[in-house]
């Protein structure tokens, strides 16, 4: 099969499982699949401001905020902006019940609301350390993701006032809040579209089970030695872990590069 297009998810596939590096391994095999012609797609659930170290890499194409917007160049491909006026009315219910919520333009916000669980899965899903700004009108741009940070029993209250909201667990204390369908593998449809590619010529590396539907789509789905048990199930091929080069192992085993 040629291959024509490679979707890498970001934290603990482009980056190493346990410091965050992204090893030299793979910054090797990006450049040798651009030299190939190879269209490198980065498909993560960070926001594209949190994108710039890829940006240096020679990646300009980008899935962000777990699919909710897409980016080539300066062109946006794909994008699925919120009602303002329902992320007004669940930033109000959250400040109510003490929650938190990320919000995800071209850069990234929180509501305020700081605990420690929130700063563990900010680390675990973003690699970010310090809590990140508040805007208080935030609901005046254009919000590509709504993240609550919630158990299960706090999200009952969430899916009762709010049931024309779907909330997608994604995280032990993470959700996605979704007016309408946000995922990888949709944004990836309207970027193969963009490109002219079948999905058939698409490869699809991940870790996480947000990026289980990705891989599904794509003519090659390769699940990191790292990752999740689910998605290792519905992947084509288990490679080795990100900070063992995992990357480059599974292109060279396939003939890509």
């Amino acid at each position: 099969m040629t291959y024509k297009i490679v979707f890498l998810d970001v934290d603990g596939t482009i980056t190493h499982h346990v410091d965050g590096t992204i090893p030299e391994s793979t910054i090797e095999a990006v450049k040798e699949l651009k030299n190939k012609g190879l269209k490198v797609v980065a498909a993560t659930g960070r926001p594209l401001s949190m994108c710039s170290e890829l940006e240096e890499l020679g990646i300009d194409t980008f899935i962000t905020a777990n699919g909710g917007y897409a980016k080539h160049q300066h062109e946006v491909i794909h994008s699925v902006p919120m009602a303002k006026e329902i992320v007004k009315e669940v930033m109000e219910f959250a400040k109510l019940e003490k929650n938190g919520l990320s919000f995800y333009t071209e850069g990234f916000t929180m509501n305020g609301v700081a605990e420690e669980k929130i700063s563990t899965a900010l680390q675990e899903t973003l690699s970010l350390y310090e809590y990140p700004e508040t805007i208080s009108a935030i609901h005046e741009e254009d919000v590509f993701l709504l993240c609550l940070f919630a158990d299960d029993e706090k999200v009952e209250k969430y899916i009762k006032r709010f049931p024309h909201l779907t909330f997608r667990r994604w995280h032990p204390y993470v959700l996605n809040v979704l007016q309408e369908d946000v995922s990888k593998s949709r944004a990836i449809l309207k970027t193969l579209e963009y490109f002219g590619f079948h999905q058939s010529e698409a490869i699809a590396f991940g870790d996480g089970e947000n990026d289980i539907d990705m891989l599904e789509l794509a003519g090659l789905g390769i699940a990191m030695g790292n990752g999740s048990e689910k998605l290792k199930a519905a992947a084509d091929f288990v490679t080795k872990p990100s900070g063992e080069d995992g990357i480059e192992f599974a292109l060279r085993k396939f003939g890509v590069i």
